[in-house]
């Protein structure tokens, strides 16, 4: 009897290897489709960029007070915190006919379009509901300028969680080839940093699109307009042509096998399984984290928490402190700070070369200096100090502060070259921690999750650096 049970057992473990081989790992992809995925980083990244170098001055434009434009950036943060692990938990388990990622990659490129239309749209639709274009406050831009820009940090997530999560995916198994997949993803957000900043700093963008000139939306509006629909354009057409090209098998619950560490565990019976709740599982994961992840989690947080000032006001720095403007001062003092925040974009744009450059031999310099975990703590000291020079730069900029009369009006001159350029240097210098922080932290973060969904995985991570 004991040998019957015992033949049976064995015939139904090899039955069971025979069923389950199939879905042993999959091997990895070629580069190719690796490379097309990861340039949907360059369309995210295009539209980042605008929010970034344009979006501070512009709210002020609306109405808003300098002190309370950061308040609005607080929809980033909380918005993130829901949707990168929603959408992370539904697309490892999405059992569409096109595949995990693919709907939610498509469906965030769609908001990402609808939201950038209602931000760049924000005066014309405030004017039309009763703005009053006498008044500096302008309540109804206000209110869509918001809706658009909650819309937009929601979209953006559905974007970037599933693209990495894809790209994992596409990686297999396989460590250097994630490594690679990430790197990739941080060298195509450069190349859209690039072209983000660099449409910010040119001024004559709208003469291209007439109609964005309105009694609502002055040049510096019409300006962000056109820069916006490049964004959409880049972005629906490197999308269309990665999802057309890059092809998911349908995921089903049935055909997933358990494997851990390569070894196959027999599967408990359908009756038995019990679902959990969404944020059961949240707090699940959180709690089954390997010391390694919970270390990862922390570093990141604090990278993040000193990146996020210099990234939300890099370009009001220069206009403000630098350059001495004033978005609410007089039309010359109101230029001066234009020019300051057009200087801030070309600072960007510095960054995002260097970034893209740096994104291609991140491999190289981790071999250099002995390893990915030692080359990421060097450049946090690195990205430290160019912080602290920031402070050094706006008091040389105040001590050297020349003024000039203009109809009986004193108004700043702009700084000296030597103060410009050692505020561009810093831009440009801080381009090599941010092709780190863009890279080494995801590619550990899906290395650690490798036996587990990439996607929620990656989702928790992307939470913990809001």
């Amino acid at each position: 009897m004991e040998n019957s049970s015992t033949t049976k057992h064995n015939k139904k473990t090899s039955l069971q290897l025979q069923q389950q081989a199939p879905a042993s790992p999959p091997r990895p992809s070629p580069l190719k489709k690796i490379v097309l995925v990861a340039a949907i980083a360059a369309g995210i990244q295009f539209g980042w960029a605008l929010q970034l170098s344009l979006l501070t001055p512009y709210v002020q434009l609306l109405g808003i007070p300098h002190k309370w434009a950061s308040l609005i950036w607080l929809c980033g943060p909380i918005s993130g915190m829901l949707v990168q692990p929603i959408v992370g938990y539904h697309s490892d388990r999405c059992t569409s006919r096109f595949g995990r990622r693919r709907p939610f990659i498509a469906a965030g490129a769609a908001l990402v379009a609808t939201a950038v239309v209602l931000i760049g749209f924000a005066a014309d639709l405030g004017h039309l509901f009763g703005d009053s274009l006498g008044n500096e406050m302008k309540p109804r831009a206000i209110v869509v300028f918001v809706i658009g820009f909650w819309i937009l940090d929601v979209a953006n997530n559905m974007l970037q969680g599933p693209c990495r999560a894809f790209l994992a995916d596409l990686s297999g198994n396989n460590q250097k080839k994630t490594r690679t997949a990430n790197a990739f993803f941080s060298f195509f957000m450069a190349v859209g940093n690039v072209l983000g900043f660099a449409a910010g700093s040119y001024t004559h963008l709208h003469n291209i699109f007439p109609f964005t000139t309105t009694k609502a939306c002055d040049v510096y509006c019409a300006n962000l307009k056109s820069c916006f629909f490049f964004s959409i354009l880049l972005l629906l057409t490197i999308t269309s042509i990665a999802l057309s090209y890059v092809h998911e098998k349908p995921w089903s619950p049935e055909g997933n096998a358990d494997i851990q560490g390569g070894e196959l565990e027999e599967e408990e019976p359908a009756a038995e399984a019990t679902p959990i709740p969404f944020f059961g599982e949240i707090f699940a994961a959180l709690k089954d984290l390997k010391r390694a992840m919970w270390i990862l989690l922390l570093v990141t947080c604090l990278n993040w928490i000193a990146w996020f000032p210099f990234l939300l006001f890099d370009t009001d720095w220069m206009g403000r402190e630098v350059y001495g403007g004033d978005s609410q001062g007089n039309n010359l003092v109101l230029k001066l700070y234009n020019n300051g925040v057009r200087a801030g974009a070309l600072g960007l744009m510095l960054n995002s070369v260097v970034l893209g450059f740096t994104s291609l031999v991140v491999e190289l310099l981790a071999r250099g200096v002995g390893g990915v975990k030692r080359l990421w703590g060097i450049v946090n000291f690195l990205l430290a100090f160019c912080l602290a020079m920031t402070v050094l730069v706006t008091k040389l900029a105040k001590s050297s502060r020349r003024f000039a009369t203009v109809d009986g009006v004193i108004i700043p001159l702009p700084p000296p070259a030597g103060v410009k350029a050692g505020a561009l240097s810093l831009f440009a210098v801080l381009g090599i921690p941010l092709a780190v922080t863009y890279s080494i932290p995801f590619a550990l973060a899906s290395i650690f999750s490798s036996s587990s969904g990439a996607g929620q995985d990656v989702g928790v991570f992307g939470e913990w650096t809001i």
